[in-house]
């Protein structure tokens, strides 16, 4: 019979050694890194001065900045490209559908939709709209409306159909993977529960594919923001039009196209913000952790450099490890 072993003695570091001591963690240097950064610094450096020494009058940027027909731009802009986006939304959504259905008929015509509204540039597309009333002098619509083609197609509306219909074909190929990923026992429960298909798709299938469209659908709407510079080809007013017509009046043509360009600045990164928080609303069923906000990055890394400034961050290191 063996003899009980005694735990406490047997930890014990035997008689007449000392203990270890704890490990210093080193962190290794990566002379790479400080030679990348000082080039990129340089280089930064470099093209700061360059526009510096240029011959800009920088002051004029901060006076048109705020001008009243610059901020009419902006305005133009924001409401072209934001009801450019519900329409392709709305009419992607319609498209996707019917992509999806067992109909040989309404899959032919939205796939033929959009393969013509994704092989065409939106420039041509914008041109084409705006140049209408070449082939259709009147917009016959029999007892429903008629009127000349050249008050029907104005700027505004040559913008918004060359934007909206380039954007749903765009937004039905989004949509359509949003609902494909959706798995099909989703849709056989609500069958079982005797939902109809219209049933099935909004209160079931949408809900838990917008997880997947959200994303790709905000980096549609950013590029869409920069994509109605475009609109001033078929004489629209937004914001970079706007620009270049202060520009050319007064002289100071390249001074405001950098007004045009923060402005654009701005607005993406507003709605960079928001696709942000959209994205992590939607992720909250699926993700065990939500992404940190920018609140939350720039504490933590504040907190790291404070940490890593500490005289015991190499015992802490150590002692984690």
């Amino acid at each position: 019979m063996t003899a009980p072993l005694d735990k406490a003695h047997g930890d014990a570091p035997p008689q007449g050694r000392t203990p270890p001591e704890a490990i210093k963690a080193i962190p290794v240097r990566h002379y790479g890194r400080y030679v990348s950064a000082a080039v990129v610094l340089v280089l930064l450096g470099l093209i700061v001065k360059a526009f510096a020494d240029a011959d800009l009058t920088w002051g004029s940027v901060g006076e048109f900045f705020f001008n009243d027909q610059i901020m009419e731009g902006v305005k133009n802009t924001l409401v072209v490209s934001v009801l450019s986006m519900l329409m392709g939304l709305v009419l992607g959504v319609v498209l996707a559908v019917m992509r999806m259905s067992k109909n040989p008929v309404t899959s032919s015509v939205a796939w033929g939709y959009i393969w013509f509204f994704r092989g065409t540039p939106v420039y041509v597309q914008l041109l084409l709209w705006f140049n209408l009333a070449l082939i259709f002098p009147v917009l016959n619509l029999g007892p429903i409306y008629k009127d000349e083609m050249t008050d029907v197609m104005t700027p505004f509306m040559a913008a918004l159909l060359g934007l909206g219909l380039n954007e749903a074909a765009y937004m039905a190929e989004i949509c359509r993977a949003g609902i494909q990923s959706v798995d099909e026992g989703q849709t056989e429960a609500s069958q079982a529960l005797g939902m109809t298909n219209g049933q099935n798709m909004r209160r079931i299938v949408l809900p838990q594919a917008m997880r997947v469209i959200v994303p790709p659908t905000g980096n549609e709407f950013i590029n869409l923001l920069k994509t109605s510079a475009l609109c001033a080809v078929v004489q629209y007013e937004e914001v970079l039009r706007k620009s270049q017509n202060i520009g050319n009046n007064s002289g100071a043509v390249v001074e405001m196209l950098f007004v045009a360009t923060l402005w654009f600045l701005v607005i993406t990164t507003v709605f960079s913000i928001g696709q942000f928080y959209l994205e992590r609303h939607y992720a909250r069923g699926s993700s065990r952790q939500l992404p940190a906000t920018p609140w939350q990055r720039a504490r933590q890394l504040v907190f790291t450099f404070s940490r890593g400034t500490g005289s015991g961050s190499g015992s802490g290191a150590g002692g984690a490890a």
